[in-house]
């Protein structure tokens, strides 16, 4: 059954998701380094560990074909389309086998920046428009799998 894993660690989209997967009837799981409040029929997993990476340790382990994984987290995304999962970024960028190597070589490229000192800062905050694209590519993620799994 298709299932839905949240990186949950400053997730900006958990009520988006909760959203399509009630309309779906979907199983969803987060997954968290620290307890936070969760709906009825959500999961709620918290991974106690001497390690920043446990909870994404906790999806790639759990993370079937075909599952559904929200992350922003590029390395954790590419554990988990090896996988077979479909993995979306929280501001509607679907990663895939064609794209990820590209984002895991941008993201080593800002850090060596931040490093040197030459680049400062994150991403842009949250606007109506990524939450926009990204409930609109989670709902065609899960409508694309429930027609390739029947």
């Amino acid at each position: 059954m298709l299932h839905i894993y949240i990186d949950g660690d400053g997730c900006p989209v958990k009520d988006e998701t909760y959203r399509v997967a009630e309309r779906y009837q979907l199983s969803v799981t987060v997954v968290a380094n620290k307890p936070m409040t969760v709906p009825g029929k959500v999961k709620m997993i918290v991974v106690r560990s001497g390690h920043l990476d446990a909870a994404d340790d906790w999806i790639a382990e759990h993370v079937e074909a075909n599952d559904i994984v929200i992350t922003a987290d590029i390395p954790l995304a590419d554990r988990c389309l090896k996988k077979g999962a479909h993995v979306l970024g929280t501001t509607g960028e679907a990663f895939t086998h064609d794209n990820v190597g590209d984002y895991l070589a941008t993201r080593e490229l800002m850090q060596t920046l931040r490093q040197t000192g030459e680049a400062r800062g994150g991403p842009p905050p949250m606007d109506k428009k990524d939450r926009s694209r990204f409930l609109g590519k989670l709902d065609q993620i899960v409508q694309a799998v429930k027609r390739k799994t029947g």
